[in-house]
């Protein structure tokens, strides 16, 4: 069968048919589906019928795979797979997935399990194209700075009063506490292409205070989720998205009125990062070995 690749948005997201995710994958069409997870950062597939191990086999050509999370726990019998489920909390903020840990996943796939009979979107942005929005002295600041990622805060509990379902699910997500060193401006290591690598995880910028590292977040964090920068992705059944998460943001809107939605999320081990000189992130606190080894 050949590939059929066709594009959402001018900036991210393609459509892709022509391709059997339910069979082995030969490595010509592999290599298709990489270079245009390249070009386009993020990857749809409709009619996608598969299992968990399923959407294990089909992660797992791209590289080692990672547990479900470092601290959350995985659908049982599977433990490569996290359940993405509106009952066990909302990811209604814009984040890359685990840029807390020294090498987070360099690619996710979720898969629809339950869709709501509307809302629920997930939106996923462009970070290359945020860094290329950026007026020159920006972006020359920019460059030179290092932001701290952590899992220790609110994100794991929205906003709210905290009861005790919402206090055991921050307990869970902090059980152990990491903190990353990243370059806020990450080289892509397959193109060459730089992006912004911030999200809702960076919480300090190093060497700035808590309030001024705000600032400068809040300063670069809109180019990335700028409307023309960002896919957003209505869910039907048996639908499958790859992104690249080097590259990308994402973020699960809270619209469907507490209605059942859940995804499967399978993730790819990732490489350390780097910087624009060369540079690579260093853990300042966490072993996460036990989540995901790094990828040559």
């Amino acid at each position: 069968m050949s590939i059929e690749i066709r594009k959402i948005t001018a900036k991210i997201g393609a459509q892709v048919s022509g391709v059997d995710l339910s069979a082995p994958l030969g490595q010509e069409t592999v290599t298709a589906l990489r270079e245009a997870l390249n070009v386009h950062k993020a990857l749809v597939f409709d009619d996608v019928h598969l299992d968990d191990e399923g959407q294990q086999a089909f992660a797992r050509h791209f590289g080692d795979l990672t547990t479900a999370h470092p601290t959350v726990g995985a659908v049982d019998g599977a433990p490569n797979v996290l359940p993405v489920d509106s009952e066990r909390g909302r990811a209604n903020h814009w984040h890359t997935d685990v840029t807390f840990v020294l090498n987070p996943p360099q690619a996710s796939t979720l898969r629809s399990i339950t869709v709501p009979p509307y809302g629920g979107e997930t939106l996923i942005a462009s970070s290359a194209a945020a860094y290329r929005d950026l007026p020159e002295p920006l972006r020359r600041l920019a460059d030179t700075l290092w932001a701290e990622h952590t899992n220790d805060y609110d994100y794991a509990v929205p906003h709210e009063e905290v009861d005790e379902e919402k206090a055991a699910q921050r307990a869970q997500f902090t059980s152990i506490t990491y903190r990353t060193a990243h370059p806020v401006v990450r080289v892509h290591p397959l193109t060459g292409e730089r992006g912004l690598f911030i999200g809702g995880f960076a919480q300090r910028i190093v060497g700035l205070s808590t309030g001024e590292s705000r600032k400068i977040l809040d300063l670069l964090q809109p180019y990335v989720t700028r409307p023309e920068n960002v896919l957003r992705w209505r869910w039907s059944e048996h639908q499958l998205v790859l992104f690249d998460n080097r590259i990308t943001q994402h973020y699960a809107i809270d619209n469907y009125d507490g209605r059942p939605r859940r995804l499967h999320r399978v993730t790819v081990a990732g490489d350390v990062p780097v910087g624009i000189e060369g540079k690579e992130s260093y853990s300042i606190e966490g072993d996460a070995s036990h989540y995901t080894s790094v990828a040559a």
